[in-house]
């Protein structure tokens, strides 16, 4: 079971609550313009990767983005220190997921910090990794479909976060994270409006290179260590099949084992994935196990050295090659 140790500071959480600073809220509420740093620049504080690339991708010039989760941190167990938790209260705009990160909705909760944007409210979440048999979601039973059932990020009703893995969502999102700014920064809201446009644009581009690169393969099923892909697949009318469940570092049985093994043999799975930022030893006993190869699945996370492109759409066009080759797409 992945342990989260929650650090948070009373004394940085008081002096957020008395900055009281205009509440700004992503589905609507006050319009008013959030006070701008001495660069004349909205602050943003992104909880992880996918929030920051947003920020910057529809802020541009007009925003300095700051990102709590560093580039090789896995966002799940994040530990902030007392100076983040006082940043987030001293910022324009907070822009987070709920769900996906204990210490960062924790500290939100706890500080007071009323200026955010929670991504989740943006789009309708679903139910990932705890049904079984049904497309775009794992087939897991039994034991390990209780023990996903408890690893579920802490989202609430069991739903899974990972929205940014499906084009679009994200574009969803990215439209809810463009009002935002709007708002926070009438002066600039032309340019967010553009910003945003060319944004869903590239989303859109993204998701029919998807849905036509999928289109036709010899199989739908691939095997994953982290199930961070129940949106993709669910999307592109693929299967996932996780090892892990939702919870990245949760254990397998050995009975769910068996049953991958099974599921390969059956569906003519080729290649077991892992991702960057966890261990790949599952990934590979299993693959050695049964004849299969491995490759990257990356769910952009975080950008790091070892991460297959620069940004969103590089890494997520590396996973669509990689989904392509394994799938034996035609």
């Amino acid at each position: 079971m992945n342990v989260r140790r929650r650090l948070i500071s009373t004394t940085a959480a008081t002096a957020a609550v008395t900055l009281g600073i205009v509440t700004l809220s992503a589905c609507g509420g006050s319009s008013d313009a959030a006070d701008k740093g001495s660069d004349g620049k909205l602050d943003v504080v992104a909880s992880f990767y996918p929030m920051q690339y947003l920020a910057e991708q529809i802020g541009r010039g007009h925003v300095a983005v700051n990102t709590l989760t560093k580039p090789g941190v896995e966002p799940h167990d994040l530990e902030l220190k007392p100076k983040q938790i006082g940043e987030l209260g001293e910022a324009d705009v907070v822009l987070y997921l709920k769900g996906i990160q204990p210490a960062v909705d924790d500290a939100i909760a706890q500080a007071g910090v009323k200026n955010t944007v929670d991504a989740s409210t943006l789009t309708k979440l679903e139910a990932h990794g705890t049904e079984v048999g049904h497309a775009g979601h794992d087939h897991a039973e039994g034991e390990q479909a209780e023990e996903e059932a408890g690893h579920d990020h802490g989202s609430e009703a069991g739903n899974d976060p990972h929205i940014w893995l499906d084009p679009v969502k994200y574009a969803e999102v990215a439209k809810g994270v463009g009002t935002a700014l709007e708002k926070a920064d009438p002066a600039n809201a032309a340019d967010y409006e553009k910003n945003t446009d060319a944004l869903v644009k590239k989303l859109g581009d993204l998701n029919t290179d998807f849905a036509n690169g999928l289109k036709n393969t010899t199989t739908k099923t691939f095997i994953t260590t982290h199930s961070a892909f129940g949106y993709l697949a669910e999307r592109y009318g693929l299967d996932q099949e996780g090892i892990s469940g939702i919870d990245p570092e949760s254990e397998p049985s050995p009975a769910r084992i068996k049953e991958l093994q099974d599921v390969a043999r059956k569906d003519k799975v080729t290649t077991v994935f892992f991702e960057t930022l966890a261990s790949d030893k599952t990934a590979k006993t299993l693959a050695g196990d049964t004849g299969l190869k491995t490759d990257v699945l990356d769910p952009l996370e975080g950008i790091t050295d070892t991460s297959k492109g620069d940004d969103y759409i590089e890494v997520m066009r590396s996973n669509l090659a990689a989904l392509q080759k394994a799938l034996g797409a035609k």
